[in-house]
């Protein structure tokens, strides 16, 4: 099979037993599957377009050789409005991801949240609320000794008046592990046959280098999916527990410091997105974490460009912050 047409059907099958969490991405792809359904019109009847590929065929005289033939393709492709810009993106996105490694997208052992195997009720709830993650390693000793996931809505049960005594336990699953030297669209069609969401990655000694999930995954092809706990309004802070916050990242420096109480100078960067890159000195990945002036920020979110949501942990003797929604 042809690089191309390679790349166009882990397109298209991507989007099979993705979930509901992943609308976003289906909507789109069904852009992609019309184009490579091939139907070709007669020459007295205009009709429909050709096929994706037969368009491709017919305009660029055969297919490309290698790599930068398809990517000249793909991009001569849009110009031609063949394809739209979102397609041209997650073609691109399937070809890096046949290109990459896991320890290439994995989000980083020091960064990984996780819960003690002994840990309360409460306990493993704060740490949920804080993160706002739905998954979490279940460690003994330290991060090299996980015993397995637990998965947040497997407490609910223990919330009842009448639950039974509560234990991890009860509720811990096996947890995946692979190799950080996995490709990327191997694992991928792992996460889909296999019915996981995420992975423990393991270096070569055997020791846990990091965490992937199938939404790093698929983010890699089509961008931020956003799913039901993503804020859908313009409120640029919310508050996540007690020290807690969620932040967009296009906030701005002088709105963040009027809420926070903050001094941050905007004299060079605007935004609070900006401020942190700054810090950091480079584009940070999803997990990174800084601390300026004693708050620390946590990228929640970000893609290849531009960090996108943080979290921040606000000092324990600061003031509570002026959120807008007690504004209004």
């Amino acid at each position: 099979m042809s690089i191309y047409k390679y790349a166009i059907r882990v397109a298209e099958s991507s989007q099979q037993r993705c979930g509901s969490k992943y609308d976003e991405y289906k909507l789109r792809n069904k852009k992609l599957t019309a184009m490579s359904d091939d139907n070709p019109s007669s020459s007295d009847n205009p009709g429909p377009k050709k096929g994706f590929f037969a368009l491709l065929n017919h305009l660029f005289h055969g297919e490309p050789k290698n790599r930068d033939d398809l990517v000249e393709l793909i991009r001569d492709s849009e110009q031609n409005d063949l394809i739209d810009p979102d397609t041209r993106e997650m073609l691109e996105g399937v070809m890096d991801i046949a290109d990459q490694r896991v320890r290439d997208i994995m989000i980083p052992r020091s960064q990984i949240v996780t819960l003690k195997r002994n840990q309360t009720l409460d306990e493993c709830l704060d740490v949920i609320i804080d993160s706002a993650h739905s998954r979490f390693p279940v460690i003994s000793e330290d991060k090299d000794h996980i015993e397995g996931l637990l998965m947040a809505k497997d407490l609910l049960p223990f919330m009842r008046t009448d639950a039974e005594p509560f234990s991890i336990d009860k509720v811990l699953r096996q947890a995946v592990v692979v190799p950080e030297s996995k490709r990327v669209d191997r694992l991928l069609k792992e996460f889909r046959s296999q019915r996981y969401h995420m992975a423990i990655v393991i270096d070569e000694f055997g020791g846990v280098s990091g965490l992937v999930t199938i939404e790093d995954i698929l983010e890699l092809i089509v961008g931020e999916i956003e799913d039901e706990y993503d804020d859908q309004d313009d409120v640029d802070v919310r508050q996540l527990s007690r020290h807690s916050y969620s932040v967009r990242a296009l906030t701005q420096i002088e709105d963040f410091n009027d809420a926070f109480g903050t001094h941050y100078s905007d004299d060079e960067v605007d935004t609070v997105g900006g401020l942190v890159m700054q810090a950091f000195g480079h584009l940070p990945s999803r997990g990174e974490t800084i601390t300026i002036d004693n708050y620390q920020f946590k990228v929640a979110m970000a893609d290849s460009r531009r960090i996108l949501l943080l979290h921040v942990k606000i000092p324990d003797d600061a003031p509570v912050p002026t959120l807008e929604e007690e504004q209004t």
